[in-house]
């Protein structure tokens, strides 16, 4: 069983102290984002949505029936309540730790593995929101000279982070803006990088979980980024690629994702980023068990309907995609 989601309602950016991870909408900002989300007005319909998956997953024989109902309400939130889309992503969603279980095993940040990544890379969602109420997450590298931490273990953590909020986003939000400190970014940190891994990560992102990305922004950029957006475009959707917005100053970020509620590192207010990626060390702790039962909780393709899905349908051919390579 999950942790007791915690929920907040009143917010201000000067307090450096969090009481929670998340801070939820409220008021004004949360009737915004359920009309955008095309969130039903009455709660009673959001039970009988709820009730029809349940009743859908029935006739799965290959799909778990665990999904509990604070998920399957994010779920509905991030498909603006189409099922028809909330089926096909609650079925990529256990599809995907069947066919790639080296992102779905050994989630355990205690293991010395994942501690390390969490030492040298910070990912934090930031615990305030834009005001298009989106949720914010930081993702940079501490030092150059540090060599390429296990890159499996890092997308693992990043699809963690996202478990857990499918299940602590108890409001509902806008969508997601993803923020890239590329300061210390070097060839050697991307060597790792295959276009099998990279493939088969954006896949889970972008199919198997409720998540609306509304911009990537990539800041402090060195000659290299180009290199590195460009090796991943193919890989994205084809409106995601015309979200991806490079930034020459900090000033022109401060555009899109007001300034106060960036870390202190970035002249905000939502204190140290390092503070808050320990924050979200100690939140994917407080799961280590769940995780850990989740591992059986994963589509089993002898009983699908019709044909399985094998690696190659879900991927395609590992050798149409080129190495990144930079000079």
């Amino acid at each position: 069983m999950a942790p007791t989601i915690h929920k907040e309602e009143n917010f201000s950016t000067t307090n450096l102290k969090w009481k929670m991870t998340l801070v939820q909408p409220s008021g004004d900002l949360s009737a915004k984002i359920k009309e955008e989300l095309r969130e039903p007005a009455n709660p009673a319909d959001i039970d009988r949505d709820i009730g029809i998956i349940r009743e859908w997953l029935k006739t799965q024989p290959h799909l778990p029936k665990d999904m509990d109902d604070a998920r399957l309400r994010t779920f509905l939130r991030g498909c603006k309540f189409s099922m028809e889309r909330v089926k096909a992503k609650l079925d990529m969603y256990y599809t995907m730790r069947n066919a790639v279980p080296e992102f779905f095993t050994d989630r355990d940040v205690n293991r010395p593995e994942m501690g390390e990544v969490l030492n040298v890379v910070h990912m934090p969602p930031l615990p305030g929101l834009t005001p298009s109420g989106c949720r914010v997450v930081m993702l940079r590298g501490i030092d150059k000279e540090i060599g390429t931490p296990n890159v499996i273990e890092s997308m693992k953590l990043t699809l963690m982070i996202g478990d857990v909020r499918l299940a602590e986003e108890a409001v509902g939000v806008a969508g997601d803006v993803y923020i890239m400190d590329a300061s210390v970014a070097s060839p050697t940190h991307f060597a790792k990088f295959t276009p099998t891994l990279v493939k088969k990560f954006l896949i889970c992102v972008q199919e198997a979980y409720p998540v609306k990305l509304k911009e990537v922004h990539v800041i402090n950029v060195s000659p290299i980024v180009d290199t590195i957006v460009n090796f991943v475009k193919p890989f994205l959707k084809e409106k995601i690629r015309e979200r991806i917005h490079i930034h020459s100053s900090m000033e022109d970020l401060y555009k899109y994702v007001p300034k106060e509620m960036l870390p202190s590192e970035y002249g905000g207010n939502a204190g140290s980023i390092k503070d808050l990626n320990e924050q979200w060390r100690c939140k994917l702790g407080e799961y280590t068990a769940w995780f850990k039962e989740q591992e059986a909780s994963k589509a089993n393709e002898t009983l699908r309907p019709g044909a399985p899905k094998t690696v190659d349908e879900l991927f395609g051919m590992d050798g149409t995609f080129r190495q990144l390579t930079i000079d």
